[in-house]
């Protein structure tokens, strides 16, 4: 197990960047790219998130079912947000990302996102046969 005391703000990867509802998925992959990120979040016009969108959801949603990711909006393909404050403790944030079957979770401080847990981020801060189990809860297990 972690140590009872770290937080989400201790395992996320900081200068998680917004992509707005209205930009386009092309858009967003070239925002990927460059940041070396496989999922953004998306803020609307007050610049609140308000969903999350991944490479596979541009992939799956959108070009595999013959849209032309130039015409479709992040906010259009974007999902529920599911997130947890940056003092949540790391346990916390782990059940969230179980519960919920997702790979990456937002980190938000008030109204503002200031990062993003991912697989990777959790692989360097857990002890294998817990990383071992998250994995198997995520992909399918139980």
């Amino acid at each position: 197990m972690t140590s009872g005391n770290e937080t989400a703000r201790d395992v996320m990867s900081t200068g998680a960047e917004c992509i707005g509802a209205h930009e386009t998925l092309d858009r967003a992959a070239q925002m990927m790219r460059s940041h070396g990120v496989g999922a953004l979040p998306v803020c609307g016009p007050d610049e609140r998130v308000t969903g999350i969108i991944t490479d596979r959801d541009i992939v799956v949603k959108c070009v595999a079912a013959g849209h032309d990711p130039s015409q479709v909006t992040a906010g259009e393909l974007a999902t529920g947000l599911v997130w947890v404050s940056a003092d949540t403790s790391v346990e916390e944030a782990l059940a969230r990302m179980e519960e919920h079957r997702i790979k990456r979770l937002p980190v938000m401080d008030g109204d503002r996102i200031v990062g993003m847990i991912s697989e990777a981020d959790l692989a360097k801060h857990l002890p294998d046969d817990q990383l071992a189990e998250f994995v198997h809860r995520v992909y399918g297990g139980d």
